[in-house]
């Protein structure tokens, strides 16, 4: 099952004893810090849990899987997440 923004909404809800309206408040600040941070160009650490991280991407040659035709894919930045050692021991069983 996948996790939506509106069963961690609930949870926070449930956790904190919060209104709904309070809950949905809280996620949207915090999705909002990340956004903005990332945006910014700097990384999100999030201790135990992993570091979000913004990489730029050179510009290169792609190919149109339709068409057969070359294609220069420009330059870009994205998001990489890479997970920490202790949610990876948390994922295999391991304590």
């Amino acid at each position: 099952m996948t996790v939506t923004k509106e069963i961690l909404v609930n949870s926070i809800e449930d956790h904190l004893d919060l209104p709904k309206i309070k809950s949905n408040e809280v996620f949207e600040s915090l999705m909002g810090i990340i956004k903005s941070t990332l945006e910014s160009g700097e990384d999100v650490l999030i201790s135990g849990f992993g570091k979000f991280c913004v990489k730029d991407k050179n510009e290169r040659r792609g190919r149109n899987p339709a068409t057969g035709g070359d294609k220069m894919m420009r330059a870009r930045r994205v998001i990489v997440f890479k997970y920490s050692g202790i949610l990876r021991d948390m994922i295999n069983g391991k304590e």
